[in-house]
């Protein structure tokens, strides 16, 4: 009997039907399927029986992968390594449809990493159905002048189509977390606005939220050279809070910063 552990964040989905929900969410028969933490392999097996064309699972846990070894044989093909090592772009020459039931502690790290390595050109996914902390999830979905968007909700949204699918009880897992999760679905955006690096967007986003309760004017301001009148080109009142300010504008604030250092 294998125990979670509580250094890696470790919890195992064990509700079967939140298990056939993620399953059956999008078509994958003859799919190329890449699943992230598969613990105990519970989802794996059901993702298996719907008969993908490849199978790539990667797990930290050394003696995970060694039951997972022994459970599936030769059906999966497993990387027992850190997904935040791992280097998504090289993991197939295929698009992969991802499953991740992520470590609370780095999916933030995992997902804003995923985000910024994204190609304009050959995206290497077509869905990412990933289970997060409620808490975390809600400031992914959220909406501008409310107090969970921020950082991560501009970051995700610039390249990617989100849909909520459901929250998930405490009671699902194996053991029992302290916090209810939530079932995002994402998909590759066609349109989105091209910056020279996408790290841009971060640093801007970053900055501003840095003090989220106080007005965006002196993080501008410094970031900006002291120039008010690009605030006036821009439309932004300096008196607004950083939570004020839609996607399009920081966009549109990233597009400025790159502009002056080209």
């Amino acid at each position: 009997m294998i125990k979670a552990k509580k250094s890696l964040g470790q919890n195992f989905l064990i509700d079967p039907n939140i298990i056939d929900k993620i399953v059956n969410l999008v078509g994958i028969e003859d799919k190329n399927i890449l699943e992230i933490g598969p613990g105990t392999g519970n989802l794996t097996e059901k993702i298996l029986k719907k008969k993908p064309n490849s199978f790539f699972v990667v797990e930290k846990d050394f003696d995970l992968t060694k039951l997972l070894k022994q459970k599936f044989d030769n059906k999966i093909k497993i990387l027992n390594d850190d997904i935040l090592k791992v280097e998504e772009n090289d993991l197939s020459d295929e698009i992969l449809t991802v499953y991740g039931n992520l470590p609370y502690n780095i999916s933030t790290e995992i997902l804003i990493k995923w985000i910024l390595n994204m190609s304009e050109k050959k995206i290497w996914f077509n869905y990412l159905i990933l289970m997060f902390q409620k808490e975390v999830a809600d400031r992914i979905i959220s909406e501008f002048n409310t107090k969970n968007y921020g950082r991560l909700t501009i970051l995700a949204n610039w390249r990617l189509k989100i849909k909520k699918i459901c929250d998930i009880p405490s009671s699902c897992f194996s053991p029992k977390p302290k916090v209810e999760s939530s079932l995002l679905l994402f998909e590759p955006k066609i349109n989105f606005v091209k910056f020279t690096n996408p790290k841009n967007l971060e640093k801007i986003t970053r900055i501003f939220f840095m003090h989220r309760r106080k007005m965006i004017k002196k993080p501008f301001l410094k970031m900006f050279n002291d120039d008010k009148n690009l605030a006036l080109k821009l439309g932004l009142n300096l008196k607004l809070r950083p939570q004020n300010l839609d996607f399009g504008t920081y966009f549109n604030l990233t597009k400025e910063y790159e502009s002056l250092r080209s």
